[in-house]
């Protein structure tokens, strides 16, 4: 039984094999205010946190890294600068908009494909990224298999993403800010109502993403090991998990 991030969204799309298109046209439609928006929206701290993220969790020259749904390459930038070099980096994503914005700032190599689906040959990687985009594939178990299948042994995977709070004032104002103060926002500043509508899907794949549990569940299941989720600021969750077998490097 396939896993989904979240329930199938039916006033976007009918049913969950036609989510793809829908995330892709939302995301080519936004791409060039993407950065901007997520950049103010996180009171300019995304960088600093990714960089220190990726440090964090073991990232180190010569790995070889792949960012799965790289977006405009935020998460790769950052990698670059601790790999001295982006030419280990392959970028990937099903966003061709996206794409082409992350392809103005970094010299990787740069696929345009899915998780679910990776066009990459086995044992191909030390580690890797996603970066707040797993709400948006259509099945957690295939696309953590394509991970794990990926992955050198000992290769690890980190995936960065915002977890709305449980607990009642906090999940109140997560609600209030990512609903109706961000998505305002965003059409105030950008005057889009592509980048708008964004952010108003970002909200609703937050609101009704499966738990963290759910997510710890399917690594396991995938054949991961070391499976871990560690919580920053009580809302943003680094899932870790190592594929068994040696290192190479």
């Amino acid at each position: 039984m396939t896993m989904l991030p979240h329930p199938t969204l039916t006033e976007h799309y009918g049913t969950a094999e036609e989510k793809p298109e829908f995330v892709n046209r939302l995301f080519d439609r936004a791409a060039r205010h993407y950065d901007a928006v997520v950049g103010w929206g996180f009171l300019q701290s995304g960088a600093s946190y990714r960089r220190w993220a990726l440090k964090e969790h073991g990232l180190r020259p010569p790995h070889h890294l792949l960012d799965v749904a790289c977006g405009t390459g935020l998460v790769a930038v950052e990698a670059a600068t601790i790999l001295g070099t982006a030419e280990n980096i392959t970028c990937l994503d099903p966003s061709e908009g996206m794409l082409e914005v992350a392809r103005s700032k970094l010299a990787a190599h740069f696929i345009l494909g899915r998780a679910e689906q990776l066009p990459l040959p086995d044992n191909s990687f030390d580690f890797l990224t996603m970066g707040y985009a797993l709400r948006h594939v259509t099945s957690l178990d295939r696309t953590f298999h394509e991970y794990h299948r990926v992955l050198k042994p000992g290769g690890k995977l980190l995936i960065l993403e915002i977890t709305k709070p449980i607990g009642r004032v906090s999940g109140l104002f997560f609600r209030l800010y990512f609903r109706r103060i961000y998505p305002f926002l965003t059409l105030l500043f950008t005057r889009s109502h592509d980048a708008r509508n964004m952010m108003r899907y970002y909200w609703e794949t937050m609101d009704t993403c499966v738990r963290p549990d759910s997510v710890l569940k399917a690594l396991s299941d995938a054949g991961l090991t070391q499976v871990k989720r560690n919580i920053v600021l009580g809302l943003f969750s680094e899932y870790t998990a190592i594929k068994a077998g040696l290192a190479t490097a």
